[in-house]
């Protein structure tokens, strides 16, 4: 009854997410604090955001419900790119260890995450349909710690936990997207005057001079808005130093040390 209530509270605290409020990262963190209460015997939870199929760098985020955690993802993710999240993932079903010192699993990430005293792993992958979104690992310092009845909560709590990080992936997309937008929309009328600037010099169509700006932009490896910036603020200088040099002394007039004109003679 009491694992009931503590799944129970794992899957309440996931329908309490709300995405408009949380960024991926606090996301995900919940998440994985979660799986710690839902899950029999887990001491720490992990969640990933992974994309198996690229195994040289599969991460896309992560969270950790302890430090423990995050440095047993370290050595899965970037020392040994082997683990219970991975293997997860790529195999699309529960895997399991209560022995990970001696586990054939994971020959070089189990007898380093034993050495840190942690003994039992277990890794559920997050589906949705027929797409692996990412995983949740949880651990134990205890050897044997998590069973069939373990497993079958960490599976439950899987199916929720899927969608509410799948959401969050989708909210984040969407307000980087915005942003992208929002600073093409700000920086698009300085490139628009740089080109202007290209085409009066130098007489090219618009394509072809915003081919210039772009391989200026290459060249000097900067942002297209920097450059069409600075071509913009040179053209300024220019305009504002011929219009001063064409407002200075008539030279047909005398002009005395006070600034009045010098009686002839």
């Amino acid at each position: 009854m009491t694992a009931v209530a503590d799944l129970q509270a794992g899957l309440t605290s996931l329908a309490g997410l709300v995405a408009d409020s949380l960024d991926l990262d606090q996301v995900l963190a919940e998440v994985a604090a979660s799986a710690v209460r839902a899950v029999p015997g887990a001491d720490g939870a992990g969640v990933t955001l992974l994309q198996p199929e690229r195994q040289d760098d599969p991460v896309l985020a992560s969270a950790a419900s302890a430090p423990f955690v995050a440095e047993i993802d370290t050595i899965q993710y970037v020392t040994v790119h082997e683990g219970p999240s991975i293997t997860a993932a790529l195999q699309r079903r529960t895997v399991r260890s209560g022995s990970l010192g001696g586990t054939k699993l994971w020959p070089r990430f189990g007898p380093r995450v034993g050495r840190l005293g942690v003994h039992s792993a277990m890794a559920v992958p997050l589906l949705l349909g027929d797409r692996v979104v990412g995983a949740v690992s949880v651990y134990s310092r205890e050897k044997d710690a998590f069973d069939e009845h373990s497993a079958q909560f960490a599976e439950l709590f899987a199916k929720p936990a899927a969608v509410a990080v799948h959401n969050a992936r989708i909210l984040a997309d969407a307000l980087a997207l915005t942003g992208q937008l929002q600073v093409a929309l700000s920086t698009r009328p300085v490139i628009d005057q740089a080109i202007g600037i290209i085409r009066a010099r130098t007489g090219r169509s618009a394509a072809e001079a915003f081919g210039q700006l772009r391989a200026m932009s290459q060249a000097e490896q900067r942002k297209l808005a920097e450059v069409a910036e600075q071509i913009v603020a040179e053209a300024v200088r220019r305009a504002r130093a011929r219009r001063a040099d064409q407002a200075g002394p008539n030279p047909g007039c005398n002009v005395d040390s006070v600034g009045t004109p010098a009686s002839p003679g």
